[in-house]
């Protein structure tokens, strides 16, 4: 693969500081939390190849950083019009964009994903779709949850999905609430 310039910046939020990554199209590539940066970079291996990558400071702020710091600051609509590009398998492609027609507030299953993109069958393989996913929040990964209702994996940790979640008015944030349980007792009658 050709070496691709990306360009990285950084932005605190509520959930800790964020690294996002956009192409000299204004196209926003991968993001993630600063203490997920190996992941991070290792996803973009994945996609781009080993050494197909470099990146750059940014000049100025990127629409993207923009529209993430708009989305903490609760404009929960900031991030939908983003442009994206991503390297990941057709499947792959199709799940994230499903993933995007799931609007702020609402959750979805796993199961629930998998119907919605004609492979009712492919839960498993949503659920890898997910976790290979470079840009959550804009492409919001944190919105699929167990058929229980349980919070199920999540790259940047559970806590951040929960907090995600509660900021889009998905569920609420309890001090009972540990990683690992579930909350489908905590949820919206809605959300079950």
């Amino acid at each position: 693969m050709p070496l691709q310039d990306f360009s990285v910046e950084r932005i605190d939020t509520p959930t800790g500081p964020m690294l996002i990554v956009t192409d000299d199209q204004h196209r926003l590539r991968a993001v993630d939390w600063e203490d997920h940066q190996p992941r991070m970079l290792a996803l973009l291996r994945r996609h781009y190849g080993a050494n197909a990558v470099r990146l750059g400071e940014v000049s100025q702020p990127s629409a993207a950083r923009r529209a993430l710091q708009a989305y903490f600051a609760g404009d929960l609509n900031a991030v939908a019009g983003l442009l994206t590009a991503t390297n990941g398998t057709a499947f792959q492609r199709r799940v994230w964009d499903a993933l995007r027609a799931i609007p702020v507030g609402q959750t979805l299953s796993y199961g629930a994903l998998a119907r919605r993109i004609g492979q009712p069958k492919a839960a498993r393989a949503v659920g890898l779709a997910n976790g290979a996913n470079p840009i959550p929040v804009v492409v919001p990964c944190h919105r699929v949850i167990g058929a229980d209702a349980s919070l199920t994996g999540f790259g940047g940790g559970l806590d951040r999905k929960r907090w995600l979640l509660a900021h889009e008015g998905a569920c609420p944030v309890l001090p009972h609430d540990r990683p690992g349980r579930s909350t489908r007792q905590n949820l919206p009658e809605r959300h079950r």
